[in-house]
């Protein structure tokens, strides 16, 4: 076993999911999401999902960040089990402990890159200064700039200043790249580093493009709501030698 693995295996995990299983009912059909899914989720890894369209993904996520509730199974985030809180106690806890980062950066257009990362720092427990979440990812010169007068990598990355301002336990990313193009990805999965390297959030992301995946310390395939293989990088690459 490796000293990473060794130490893994003493840590305790920040998500525990055990059995997860998410079914929709669509008409007279229903239509498995996940099929008793086993994970966890260690505090300060970078962790990476891969998998087509459907494979269950983007509903994983969802069930561990408190959008979404399992049909069975559970969910636990460090001793707290997460299966049975209602909307309130959900709330709370994606308030609180979650940071959520889309493919789509939902902005305020009418408001600058400062005030939508303060939309965050005014509700959040122990925020960080919305100009020091901003200048973690680059965008200190940016920072009274509307949205329309920022590119698409640059909104991307008020969206990570915004989800990494209230200072998370965990960030989860869904396909946080997949509307910009290589160089602009690169320069956003940079950001997602560095903000899992200094602030130590747990950071999951869910993509289909394999290449991110030589980024994470740990990386899950899923196929039609099960895990199909893991495995640990031993050496991780950084954004600038990923080759899309």
């Amino acid at each position: 076993m490796t000293k990473a693995a060794m130490t893994e295996a003493k840590a305790e995990p920040v998500l525990r999911a055990r059995g997860l299983s998410k079914v929709y009912r669509m008409g007279d059909v229903d239509v498995r999401a996940l099929d008793s899914v086993d994970l966890e989720l260690y505090r300060g890894e970078f962790f990476v999902l891969l998998g087509p369209s459907g494979s269950g993904k983007s509903t994983l996520l969802n069930i561990l960040g408190g959008l979404d509730v399992p049909t069975s199974g559970s969910v636990s985030f460090f001793d707290h089990d997460l299966s049975d809180a209602d909307t309130r106690g959900l709330t709370l806890f994606r308030r609180e402990h979650v940071g959520f980062i889309f493919q789509f950066y939902n902005l305020i257009p009418s408001l600058t890159a400062r005030e939508n990362v303060s939309l965050v720092t005014e509700i959040a427990e122990r925020p960080m200064d919305p100009s020091e979440a901003l200048a973690l990812v680059g965008l200190e010169h940016r920072m009274d700039h509307f949205p329309s007068q920022l590119s698409g990598g640059e909104q991307q990355r008020v969206a990570i200043a915004r989800a990494i301002a209230k200072t998370p336990d965990v960030l989860l990313c869904d396909e946080p790249t997949g509307a910009l193009d290589v160089e602009t990805g690169k320069v956003v999965l940079r950001a997602l580093a560095r903000a899992n390297e200094e602030l130590g959030a747990t950071t999951a992301v869910i993509t289909h493009n394999a290449a991110i995946a030589g980024m994470a310390d740990r990386v899950i395939r899923m196929h039609s709501g099960r895990i199909a293989s893991e495995h640990r990088n031993e050496r991780k690459v950084t954004p600038e030698e990923i080759e899309w």
